[in-house]
């Protein structure tokens, strides 16, 4: 009897602790698709683009025999002529003419006119075998005289190794000189700084416009009943249903010069003429806070939507004014919610392509804009990448002070 009272409770614990594991084991198998879809949708990508952006593999792919001779010169003085016979045996050994072309793009965006300099040396291949090193040297610059000029070694001997901080720093307008020092760029090349701070300047005026227009529209929404306020968030919605194609289309009828909106303008006889609202600064911010306003205006909502009705009522039977009421008592209760939804907007806004494209004129266009553009046009992935990593980390660093910003105001709570 004593035997068995002993084993009870030990064999209850083993069961509780198999009980658990198996729970634990359960929730895990649920959460492990979504986890590896996040895995390879999210972070994967955001990897390779972090990744990619530090990288430079085409001259250290396919010039490895000429980086290795260029490894002690100078970067002043006349390539060795051991320089002109690697450069030609490793262009000999290039079997795609694409990895050709790739290399030529890569010191082309070092050298204006490296593109046609490489592959005119590369169709011209191969030279008569047997040839020295000094007459290798010969025969290029007969061939093409630009291979006795500097500028296109050093470009070669810069970018030899794999790894590089170029894209990074020329995202930053910064840039490693011949000797490997960084340097501020000149000021007619200076154009990423500009790029970024009108990408946040943008932002934040559509964040402000969202806030100034969310908020009076949330809290007219928390006041009403139940089945009005959702009958209303319904049209909060809509937008969610519809293409940001069609919305932006939508805009150019509604903004142009004989659109609706101008020619209701000038039949109230508010104005003269059209007013410019397309293609401009204007247009944008206008398409940007239509699209990003739900946004703003669900977490106020939310928020809103828990702060007792009785803490006016008590503060203006206690003599306060219901303006004063409203401000000192009600609004510092929604900041949680004004935070979420401006650092929500903020976010997607600094991302925006499609809309500043397509509303917006030269000087509208927002960082992403120009990722687009060395993906597509320039086809230059590491600049892209850089500026992509940009953007990222902009967004981390927002996310950090608004969590510092949260946590700070919750301990003096």
């Amino acid at each position: 009897m004593t035997q068995s009272m002993t084993l009870a409770p030990g064999s209850l614990a083993g069961q509780l602790r198999r009980a658990e594991r198996r729970r634990r084991l359960f929730a895990i198998s649920l959460t492990l698709p979504l986890l590896l879809f996040l895995l390879a949708t999210f972070l994967v990508p955001i990897g390779a683009l972090l990744v990619r952006a530090v990288e430079n593999p085409e001259v250290a792919n396919t010039l490895g025999k000429t980086a290795q001779s260029l490894s002690h010169w100078d970067r002043s003085s006349a390539p060795p002529d051991a320089a002109y016979a690697a450069l030609v045996e490793d262009l000999s050994a290039i079997q795609e003419q694409s990895d050709a072309g790739a290399l030529a793009r890569r010191l082309n965006s070092e050298v204006s006119g490296a593109r046609s300099l490489v592959m005119g040396t590369y169709r011209a291949l191969p030279f008569t075998p047997g040839m020295t090193p000094a007459q290798v040297r010969e025969h290029m610059l007969t061939l093409d005289a630009r291979w006795g000029e500097l500028p296109y070694w050093q470009a070669i001997a810069k970018n030899a190794s794999r790894w590089t901080p170029d894209y990074l720093l020329a995202s930053l307008d910064l840039k490693r000189d011949v000797q490997g020092n960084i340097v501020k760029v000149d000021a007619e090349s200076a154009a990423f700084g500009r790029i970024l701070m009108r990408t946040f300047q943008i932002s934040a005026v559509v964040t402000l416009c969202c806030l100034l227009l969310g908020y009076p529209l949330a809290y007219w929404l928390s006041t009403l009943s139940a089945r009005k306020a959702n009958m209303l968030m319904i049209l909060v919605l809509v937008p969610f249903w519809t293409s940001i194609l069609v919305r932006v289309a939508a805009w150019i009828v509604l903004l142009q010069s004989n659109g609706l909106v101008n020619r209701s303008l000038m039949g109230l006889g508010l104005t003269d003429e059209p007013l410019p609202l397309l293609f401009n600064r204007l247009g944008v911010v206008i398409a940007m806070v239509h699209i990003l306003l739900p946004f703003m205006i669900l977490p106020l909502y939310s928020v809103m939507k828990s702060v007792p009705a009785t803490y006016l009522r008590a503060a203006v039977s206690l003599g306060s004014s219901p303006l004063a009421a409203f401000f000192r008592v009600y609004v510092p209760q929604t900041y949680p919610g004004m935070g979420a939804g401006g650092l929500l907007v903020f976010i997607l806004s600094i991302g925006y392509y499609v809309t500043p494209a397509l509303l917006g004129g030269a000087d509208d266009q927002m960082l992403s804009y120009y990722i687009a553009q060395y993906t597509n046009v320039n086809v230059n992935w590491g600049m892209a990448c850089a500026l992509g990593a940009v953007l990222l980390t902009a967004t981390l660093v927002l996310y950090a002070l608004y969590r510092r910003v949260v946590k700070s105001e919750l301990s003096l709570g």
